[in-house]
Order: structure tokens, then sequence, then C-alpha cells
């Protein structure tokens, strides 16, 4: 059964495209106790990897049309090239009345979401990152005013699975940059912190452990007040002190600019990746 999230909706939940994002919803939900593995339905074309699935007691088949009609809720989380072929198909088995459509694909608005699916059904985008698996998501979310009821559901559903925002539409590129990209950046900062901590001296899993909890530590004082970042790193930068020269170095290498420009890029290209495909 569903908990306070799927209430608000009737029958399982189904993930269309089960994909690494795809199976991390899955299991996130199912690790926050929100959901259990039999109210869940998961698609593949190749069912056979989604086994793993099939064993923690999760619903796995092939067949969209199946999974759509059984679900109030339907998540897509498919590539944006397979998008188009995946609407035709189910678009005629989605139910005005009481089913939310929630996509988490890049690139695609919600007017063309309509446009495509030609039904009055409740359209979410989402934007989550793979650390939904653990319950540590950033979700973006955005809806059309008239689906405002949808929009909130989305919010308590992901709310199970990490942090959500409501944002402009407008923004969704960005935010799949910085959100959903940006866990890529972010981890490899941690590996290059611990390739450094080997460099001075540190046993390679001495030096991940220490990269990575400190970069636990550094997000958990930014979120804890929601100060800005500069005001815990004044704490520890003393006056002719090893961490100032340390950042100075790395600015003076470009750090900052390097990872601004990585999430304008990614920012750009996301932008491209449905609508470059239909040119």
């Amino acid at each position: 059964m569903a908990k306070q999230a799927g209430k608000a909706q009737t029958g399982p939940l189904a993930i269309i495209g089960g994909g690494n994002i795809g199976t991390g919803i899955a299991k996130g939900l199912v690790a926050s106790g929100g959901y259990e593995p039999g109210n869940i339905i998961v698609t593949r074309r190749n069912v056979a990897l989604l086994a793993g699935l099939a064993e923690q007691g999760f619903q796995v088949q092939a067949d969209n049309d199946g999974a759509v009609d059984a679900a109030g809720v339907v998540i897509i989380a498919v590539q944006p090239q397979q998008l188009d072929k995946v609407l035709s198909q189910i678009a005629s088995r989605l139910r005005s009345r009481d089913q939310v459509l929630i996509s988490v694909v890049s690139g695609v608005r919600v007017a063309e979401l309509h446009e495509r699916i030609g039904a009055d059904v409740p359209v979410v985008r989402a934007m989550p990152n793979t650390a939904i698996e653990i319950g540590e998501s950033m979700t973006c979310l955005a809806a059309s005013p008239a689906h405002a009821a949808a929009l909130s559901f989305a919010e308590k559903l992901f709310g199970l699975v990490g942090r959500t925002l409501v944002i402009n539409e407008s923004l969704m590129a960005g935010a799949t940059a910085l959100g959903g990209c940006g866990i890529a950046f972010f981890l490899r900062s941690i590996r290059a912190a611990s390739q450094g901590g080997i460099e001075i001296g540190f046993h390679p899993e001495e030096a991940l452990l220490m990269a990575a909890q400190t970069a636990r530590g550094a997000s958990a004082l930014a979120l804890r007040d929601r100060r800005h970042p500069e005001s815990e790193i004044d704490k520890v930068t003393t006056p002719r002190g090893a961490t100032i020269a340390g950042l100075n170095q790395m600015e003076h290498e470009g750090f900052s600019s390097a990872f601004i420009k990585g999430i304008v890029t990614s920012a750009e290209k996301v932008a491209q990746l449905y609508h470059g495909e239909q040119g």
C-alpha cells in the first residue's frame, strides 16, 4: 500500500522506463516507506534487465499499456529520443479524471507533453537526480497553474525521497544541469580530493573516506541554516593559513570558473536533447 503521497491517486504507481533514474525512483520510494514494492510497476523493453527488481517484489513488465491501465500515477523516465514513440503508444490509455502524468524526461515542456498525449491529464515535470535511490535527491518541479493539485501531489511524492523545489518551467534546463548533472560534478570533485589525499600520503580507501565525509559535512553546513558558503569558509581561513593558500591556488587554476562553465555548458546541452532530435 502507498502511504500519504500515494493515497492522492488510485492504483499502483507505474514507471515507464526502468533505466538508472527509473529504477532509482522505484527503490527510493520503497526505501522511504512510502510504497510497497508490489505497488510499483516498472517497465522496460528488455525485462531481463529488471530481474533484480522482480526479486525484490516489484512488478516488472514490458507492457507499457498494461502498466498505464493499472496505474493512478504514471512516471515517464525514458530517454528524450524515445519519448514520442512511448507517448504515442500510451496516449489512448491515459485517463484524465484520476491519473497524474509525471515526466522526468530532460528538455520536454509541459505544453509539448499535453500536445502529444492529447488528453486532459494533469502533467508535472520533475527533475530528480540519482541520489533519489538513497532518499537524498534534489528534485525540481514545474506544472501549469491549472494543475496545482497534481503539483502538490508531486511535491509530497518526491518529498519522500529528498528535497523538492517548485520552479518556473523556464528554469528546468538549468535545474537539470545543476541538480541532475551536478551529481557527477560533485562526485568528480570528491574523486579529485581523494586523489590529492593519496598524493600527500593516504591510502586510497582512507583518502576517499576522508574526502567523501568532508564533502558531506560541507553540504550539511550549507543546508543547516541556508547561509552563504563563504560564511563557513571564513571560519577556516585564517590569515596566512593553509586553507586560504590552498583556496587561492585552486582559484588561480580556474576551479570556480571551470565549475560554472561546466554547469552552463550542461544547461545548454539539455535544451537541445529533445528538440535537436526533432529537427
